[in-house]
C-alpha cells in the first residue's frame, strides 16, 4: 500500500509540473503578435468645401492688404513684395494654401478671414490671372 501511495504522489507532483509548465508556456513563451498599421494611400483634399465667389473675392483682395503687396493688373494692385499674380497665374489650391498657412514673407490669414473669404480671393486670383 505504501509503494501504491508514493506511486500517486509521483504521479500527482507529475502532473502539478506538466499542468504549470503548460500554464507557463502560454503566458510567457509564446510569441508577442502586435496589430499592424494600415496604411492609407491617396491625398487628402486641399480645396476647401466652400466654393468661392470670384466677385466677393475682389473686395477680399482690395481690403485684406494683398494689394500692398502682390501685382494684380484687375485690381490695379502694383505690390512688389510678394510674386506678381498676373506672371504667376497660380492655381487654385496653391492660392488657398498660401492664403490660409502663408510662406516666406506672406504671412498666414486664417485668423483674419473665414474659410468663405479664403474661397472668394483664391476665386477671384484664379479668375484674374486665368490660372
Amino acid at each position: 500500500m505504501c509503494r501504491l501511495s508514493r506511486l500517486a504522489a509521483v504521479r500527482r507532483r507529475a502532473l502539478i509540473v506538466a499542468a504549470s509548465a503548460l500554464l507557463l508556456a502560454g503566458c510567457s513563451g509564446g510569441k508577442t503578435v502586435s496589430p499592424k498599421p494600415q496604411t492609407v494611400e491617396g491625398k487628402l483634399p486641399t480645396t476647401p468645401q466652400v466654393k468661392g465667389d470670384p466677385a466677393a473675392g475682389k473686395q477680399v483682395f482690395e481690403t485684406a492688404g494683398c494689394k500692398s503687396c502682390h501685382t494684380l493688373k484687375d485690381a490695379g494692385a502694383t505690390g512688389n513684395v510678394g510674386p506678381n499674380l498676373d506672371q504667376a497665374k497660380p492655381p487654385l489650391d496653391l492660392v488657398i494654401d498660401r492664403v490660409t498657412n502663408g510662406k516666406g514673407v506672406m504671412p498666414s490669414f486664417s485668423s483674419q478671414l473665414s474659410e468663405k473669404q479664403i474661397a472668394d480671393v483664391a476665386a477671384y486670383v484664379v479668375q484674374a490671372t486665368s490660372g
